[in-house]
């Protein structure tokens, strides 16, 4: 089985389990949490890959760690995933998750590129014109890049729609180049 695959199976469970909690976003948060202080801790990493410390050993700090700090079916997950010695898949597990919550609440991550910093209507204009046109509910994450000129670029998964000027532009030249030849 690929990681890929193993971390959805895991990210699967954890969305029941978040389900049973009635709190998708909440436990997203945790899970995001946990990777990130894996992929920024050393110490932390080395110790839940280490082949020395055994899975029940790591079991007890983690549930000594969390036992006040997290919800009980969420630390019993955290231990399954270490027992079964897929704490490195831990971070593809969080993002797997969201990938699962994103499904479910049809929502849609797109990156819309902007000549210039948006400011709060231009963000809440492509928003809404956005979520009409693909159905669902977007979430834009802005980037500026001066060189587009004017207009956006939005990039949707492997869709590209781009109404930069400077596309425009382009298209242009090339139309006047090839009806004066």
């Amino acid at each position: 089985m690929q990681e890929t695959t193993i971390a959805r199976n895991y990210a699967e469970t954890l969305v029941e389990l978040a389900r049973r909690a009635s709190d998708l976003e909440g436990w997203g948060g945790l899970i995001d949490e946990v990777a990130g202080a894996i992929q920024a801790d050393v110490r932390l990493s080395r110790f839940l890959e280490s082949p020395r410390v055994s899975a029940a050993r790591k079991n007890e700090i983690v549930a000594a760690a969390f036992a006040d700090r997290l919800p009980r079916p969420f630390v019993r997950f955290l231990e399954a995933v270490i027992t079964h010695r897929r704490q490195h898949l831990i971070p593809d597990i969080a993002v797997e998750y969201h990938a699962i919550v994103d499904r479910i609440q049809n929502r849609v991550h797109a990156s819309v590129t902007v000549a210039r910093e948006p400011d709060a209507a231009l963000g809440r204009d492509v928003t809404a014109r956005l979520s009409r046109v693909l159905g669902k509910t977007v979430v834009p994450h802005f980037v500026v890049r001066p060189d587009i000129l004017g207009g956006t670029i939005v990039r949707v998964g492997d869709t590209i729609m781009d109404g930069s000027v400077r596309r425009r532009l382009n298209t242009l030249r090339s139309r006047m180049l090839g009806t004066i030849r």
